[in-house]
């Protein structure tokens, strides 16, 4: 999953950045309102998380015309918002809720109750409200970051996980490459880079069971698709 935060303090902006990534998310960063239109308008995120103050204007305002469609982001006004903020007096509470935004957690925060929040709105905004996927012989618990086939447990890296989750979300659909380097990696990829076709090439051998056909498929020209069975 593709995250954006909108933080401007870097002390602040840097160790969550960080545990984000380390929790497997791709994740890029925006320090004012301007840096955030901007990227919202080009790339897909599945998680916005929104800092309220911020040098050339206010979180309240950005989510209002994300929601309002006043600002066209890219995958529609539905993007998932967290907010995070110091601002933690009931009336600030009940304003970024109004606003459109979808969790409010105030400043200073445990790391990972943050990602047990950003976990959770993931899950809302694809399939429901459990923490673990199945399809077929697979299944992943997205809190645990843990993944099996059958009874049997799968060492994946975290960008594997993030692919097979991705691909979990849509079985039988065809997902392009540019999908994937849009939702599973940051903007700091070279998207003439060959590392989805590896990483893909990795994450179907490590799942592979000495089946006839791969699990997952390559539909030449067009991408890759999860056998649903």
């Amino acid at each position: 999953m593709r995250l954006l935060l909108v933080e401007d303090e870097e002390d602040l902006a840097e160790p969550v950045v960080l545990g984000l990534q380390r929790a497997g998310y791709a994740v890029d960063h925006a320090a004012t309102v301007a840096q955030a239109t901007e990227r919202l308008t080009v790339n897909a995120y599945d998680l916005l998380l929104l800092d309220l103050a911020l040098p050339d204007g206010d979180g309240f305002s950005l989510c209002r015309a994300i929601r309002d469609g006043a600002l066209p982001v890219v995958g529609g006004s539905d993007l998932r918002v967290l907010m995070l903020t110091a601002r933690g007096a009931l009336p600030d509470r009940v304003r970024g809720l109004d606003d459109g935004a979808d969790d409010y957690v105030v400043k200073p925060f445990a790391l990972d109750e943050l990602l047990a929040r950003v976990r959770a709105l993931l899950r809302r905004k694809t399939r429901g409200v459990t923490a673990v996927l199945s399809v077929g012989e697979l299944r992943i618990d997205t809190a645990r970051h843990r993944a099996w086939r059958g009874e049997r447990t799968l060492s994946l890296s975290p960008k594997e996980f993030a692919v097979l989750e991705y691909l979990m979300t849509r079985p039988g659909h065809v997902v392009s490459t540019e999908e994937l380097l849009e939702h599973v990696w940051d903007e700091n990829i070279d998207p003439f880079t060959h590392t989805v076709r590896v990483t893909v090439g990795t994450l179907r051998r490590k799942i592979g069971n000495g089946d006839q056909h791969s699990i997952i498929e390559t539909i030449v020209g067009r991408g890759y698709r999860l056998r649903e069975s």
